[in-house]
């Protein structure tokens, strides 16, 4: 597997690397030497103590023999191998979406891409897979399509979605890719519990420059809002945080085209790709 960029966060990642890192110290083994032992490169090595790469059950159990440690290497990569749908989430991400899926009302507004829950799976792989692996893109790209599902659910939460037009306008992938995902957005758009709005280019400044948000609501818990930047994301329900987020959607909303207009914009955009 390719390394990554930026060291994995995921906790079972970081507990295998540092359990690596103190036996081949234990053992008085540099990096290059533990390798050269074993029968890999050292950059290899480096890469699974410093978290930038995922370590291979062979790895695992060619360090159990090594260092005849019955089975520890083994099973901690097992662990790995379990939560890999998780692993290559970011910070705060898995809070998100489990509170997500609780809310009974959602509050959206999309700044720069289509909104994870209005993606088709080929729109998502794109967005997802700059600097990760094939194997972590579809992972992301399979727990997405899943979230999707409270969209169908028994009892849907009401969502109002503003989406900026540079969203729909932006060609992510190839325009099959994008006309795609302009129907299944439309599709989305037309649900009874749902309310789109679209902010036209021609507006200029608005409430929205700043970023993306969702602000979730709860029947029996405090209002939530969860913001994402570039490698995490953060949620919380503090009452001022969320209260300023609450009055920015209001402006942001009031900047955009009643949401008949907003479907038929998407609706026209559809037809001329």
């Amino acid at each position: 597997m390719p390394a990554r960029r930026d060291p994995y966060q995921a906790p079972a990642v970081r507990a295998y690397a540092a359990t690596l890192k103190a036996m081949r110290k234990t053992a008085k083994l540099s990096q290059h030497g533990l390798a050269e032992v074993l029968g890999y490169t050292s950059q290899f090595v480096s890469q699974v103590e410093g978290c930038k790469n995922l370590p291979s059950r062979k790895f695992s159990e060619d360090l159990d023999t090594y260092f005849q440690a019955d089975e520890l290497f083994v099973g901690l990569w097992e662990v790995i191998d379990d939560t890999l749908d998780t692993t290559a989430l970011p910070p705060g991400f898995n809070d998100f979406t489990e509170r997500e899926a609780e809310a009974s009302a959602l509050y959206i507004f999309a700044a720069m891409v289509i909104h994870g829950l209005h993606q088709t799976p080929e729109y998502a792989y794109e967005v997802l897979k700059a600097g990760r692996t094939g194997e972590e893109v579809q992972n992301l790209v399979s727990k997405r399509m899943d979230r999707q599902q409270l969209l169908t659910r028994d009892d849907p939460p009401q969502i109002v979605a503003v989406f900026d037009e540079g969203v729909i306008r932006r060609v992510v992938g190839t325009r099959e890719i994008i006309k795609d995902q302009l129907a299944r957005l439309i599709e989305i758009a037309e649900m009874p519990n749902v309310t789109f709005h679209l902010v036209s280019s021609e507006k200029g400044s608005y409430a929205g420059l700043p970023g993306a948000f969702t602000i979730l609501r709860f029947n029996d818990a405090p209002d939530m809002v969860y913001t994402e930047g570039h490698i995490g994301g953060n949620l919380t329900d503090h009452v001022a945080t969320v209260w300023g987020h609450t009055v920015r959607f209001d402006l942001i909303r009031g900047a955009a085209m009643p949401a008949d207009e907003s479907l038929e914009l998407l609706r026209s955009t559809w037809e001329n790709l």
